[in-house]
């Protein structure tokens, strides 16, 4: 069966646009009735009566947008992430049954980085097509972030330890030298606690 001319699929479209069924279009235009219904629906679909060239994407934006969510390269990982995981399983298991009496005689110890405008790493946000210039999806960039500084310090019940500001890569020998002697330890011995201790690199 030959093709509808471009002409015709035009008018069905305008005669299914003025109300017509899809039914009275194809006795109108002497074609089948699935034919106007297929070029309905390729035109509520695509926007276009013509015909798509045979190398277009059989997919349509939406679902291009979509299947780009889903797929993404496997993340790649130390093979010493599942030691961890275990040692942390472990840990949390053998805690477990800790009442706060126990707990309240621990010494959490952490560092953190605190940057003047963002914190490092990329930053992303929601915005629709065309708008990736708008002023409200732009971060103005500041070299080294503007400045910021790496706190150390720890926490117990009703206590904390004294906040250490530290300069540089906190290795395991500034660790020990700067933090763990002249901090910790008379800490722990004061309050009577027990450390929990984070890493440091060696």
């Amino acid at each position: 069966m030959p093709q509808m001319s471009q002409v015709l699929r035009e008018r069905a479209i305008g005669m299914l646009t003025a109300g017509l069924s899809t039914r009275a279009v194809a006795r109108e235009l002497n074609v089948h009735f699935s034919t106007i219904s297929r070029l309905q629906r390729r035109f509520r679909e695509f926007g276009s009566t013509s015909n798509r060239p045979h190398n277009r994407s059989v997919t349509t934006p939406a679902q291009d947008l979509h299947i780009q969510h889903l797929w993404r390269p496997a993340t790649r990982t130390a093979a010493a992430a599942f030691v961890c995981r275990r040692n942390r399983l472990e840990c949390a298991n053998a805690h477990i049954r800790w009442h706060l009496a126990l707990w309240r005689g621990v010494l959490f110890t952490d560092e953190s980085r605190f940057s003047l405008y963002r914190a490092d790493g990329r930053q992303c946000v929601w915005r629709c097509v065309g708008e990736r210039f708008a002023d409200v999806n732009i971060v103005d960039r500041v070299a080294h972030g503007g400045g910021g500084v790496m706190v150390w310090a720890g926490v117990c019940y009703g206590q904390r330890t004294q906040v250490r500001f530290i300069d540089g890569i906190l290795n395991a020998q500034r660790y020990r030298d700067e933090i763990l002697r002249p901090i910790v330890v008379p800490f722990i011995h004061d309050h009577h606690l027990m450390l929990q201790h984070d890493n440091a690199r060696p």
